[in-house]
């Protein structure tokens, strides 16, 4: 990138955040007390004990060790980069909105456009082990939003996240593109298996990083990503949530921020539906429709986006063209292998499969001695066309059929009008308070 600062005033800034030792918290009463980093680093160490603890004075008053000054010089390298840019704290390119959060980040490491981190932005998380349901309204609201101006906001993660930043991109150059924050370093991607996604978004969009370059995946590091994932946004839209999901603490974080929370609900035999059915208690928007987003919202979006397909609301066709919404390219705690208690009991292999397609989502389920256990998989909990079941579960008519007719046989499937089947309710149990 073209560097917005001279040299020595970026080695300051990226010397600050990289300081061992140096907590967030002294690094904002350091700069709240002598200015900008360069100037920190120019006191003498008697000084800067009136605000630090004397070893770290005395370490900032030194010229930065050798190890330091190579992460120096390697973060300086990268940002030379084509499509690589460090934002600091005084820029004027950095995010304005990440002033809400109690701590914005000194510095950001952004992979991409970072002109879109100033967009009107919208967020969508959900669950990691989300159903095919949940992917298809997640890709289908994302796409749709893009469609309208909305930059789509999330985190890089398997399932919803995923499918979030696929549906932006599907809305193509005349789309707002979309946003990937990491809980890693610029430089890795998590989940591995995300490397071609992560590559797409940069060129259609940007990867926006607060720690340092090859900072790999610790669980810590989520939760910090999740508050610029809410800060970046006007809006945070749970798509699915177990409840004890980390993307209920995103949406913790936007309604302290003062963002718009929503959530979609769904069926009430789905446990990945019951921490959106908890935000709803708690006061966010229910969402049937993207129009309900857009329409709270309100003023302040850029105009509108236009292209094949792109005025379609996605609850307007839900239930008329079967095959429009199938995601075909198929949150967190603070574990960066769990989205929730129930996210940590799914395997990776089946992870990687709901990413790839659903139709491996589908062959990774099917378990021996339960053949139709796949199919069980694709129907989630919501009533779902025979047309969308094929291309879920990659059955040919013929054997889609057979299978269920032994499921309704079974009575684990019920067939609806015009099409749709539905798991039986029959044999479910009602909860009751815990």
């Amino acid at each position: 990138m073209p560097f917005t600062h001279d040299p020595t005033e970026l080695s300051a800034w990226l010397r600050l955040s990289l300081e061992p030792g140096l907590r967030p918290a002294d690094a904002y009463v350091l700069l709240g007390a002598m200015g900008l980093p360069q100037q920190v680093y120019a006191r003498p160490a008697a000084e800067l004990a009136q605000w630090v603890p004397g070893p770290l004075a005395r370490q900032l008053a030194a010229p930065p060790v050798p190890a330091l000054a190579a992460r120096i010089a390697a973060a300086l390298d990268w940002a030379g980069q084509p499509d690589h840019h460090l934002l600091c704290l005084a820029d004027a390119a950095y995010p304005r909105a990440l002033l809400d959060v109690g701590d914005p980040p000194p510095l950001l490491y952004v992979r991409g456009d970072p002109a879109l981190l100033a967009r009107p932005s919208l967020a969508i998380v959900g669950a990691r082990n989300a159903s095919p349901d949940g992917r298809d309204n997640a890709h289908a609201f994302a796409r749709h939003l893009a469609a309208q101006g909305w930059c789509v906001v999330s985190g890089l993660a398997a399932g919803i996240d995923a499918a979030a930043h696929e549906g932006a991109l599907a809305a193509g150059a005349a789309g707002a593109a979309t946003v990937a924050v990491l809980g890693t370093g610029i430089d890795v991607v998590y989940p591995l298996h995300h490397a071609a996604l992560a590559t797409r978004i940069a060129e259609a969009g940007a990867l926006v990083s607060e720690f340092p370059l090859g900072t790999p995946a610790l669980p810590h590091h989520f939760p910090r990503r999740n508050r610029l994932v809410a800060g970046l946004a006007r809006g945070v839209l749970v798509v699915e949530a177990a409840s004890r999901s980390g993307s209920l603490i995103t949406a913790r974080l936007a309604g302290e921020y003062g963002r718009e929370v929503f959530a979609i609900p769904g069926s009430i035999h789905s446990p990945l539906t019951r921490g959106c059915h908890a935000l709803i208690r708690q006061g966010a928007k229910l969402v049937e429709s993207a129009r309900d987003i857009a329409d709270e919202l309100g003023g302040g979006k850029p105009a509108r986006a236009h292209g094949p397909g792109m005025d379609e609301d996605p609850d307007e066709n839900a239930y008329e063209d079967p095959e429009e919404n199938v995601d075909e390219n198929a949150h967190e705690n603070t574990d960066p292998h769990a989205d929730s208690q129930t996210d940590q009991n799914t395997d990776a292999s089946t992870h990687e499969a709901m990413d790839k397609g659903t139709a491996g989502a589908a062959r990774a389920h099917a378990l021996p001695g339960r053949p139709d256990a796949a199919l069980l998989a694709c129907l989630g909990h919501d009533p779902v066309h025979r047309e969308t079941l094929m291309l879920r579960s990659g059955l040919a008519s013929a054997e889609l059929d057979a299978a269920l007719l032994r499921l309704e046989l079974a009575g684990q499937v019920a067939r609806r009008e015009s099409g749709y089947f539905q798991r039986s309710r029959g044999g479910a149990r009602v909860r009751g308070k815990d």
